[in-house]
């Protein structure tokens, strides 16, 4: 029922920022479990950051401290603003909605973003 489409994505230097969007159509963001996961060439596909409905946060702890996940229930869309970037965080990110927050990788799917780290 819910489409997401990431945007934000782009190349940046070591050491900057960057706020990648998932904005939400066909359902509610504040109906569902949110969360962000990225893939890298050759690696598989890693948690980085996840909200539920009750708006409980976890991040992975490859991010934690630099990565800030926010929904916006009057825009229907969810951020994920990135500090301090490294290039380990090069990837495609993904957006990823589901009606429990432990079952996100079964859930609804964005096309992704793709970020690139330089250094």
């Amino acid at each position: 029922q819910v489409q997401l489409v990431e945007s934000g994505g782009g190349l940046v230097q070591a050491g900057g920022s960057l706020r990648l969007t998932c904005a939400a159509s066909g359902g509610t963001v504040s109906s569902y479990a949110m969360g962000w996961f990225r893939q890298a060439p050759g690696k598989e596909r890693e948690f980085v950051a996840a909200i539920n409905r009750s708006g409980i946060k976890d991040y992975a702890d490859a991010v934690k401290g630099r990565v800030t996940l926010s929904r916006d229930n009057a825009a229907n869309t969810v951020y994920l603003q990135m500090n301090s970037l490294k290039s380990d965080d090069t990837a495609v990110y993904y957006c990823a909605a589901s009606r429990n927050r432990l079952y996100l990788n079964s859930g609804y799917w964005g096309q992704g973003t793709q970020v690139t780290v330089s250094s």
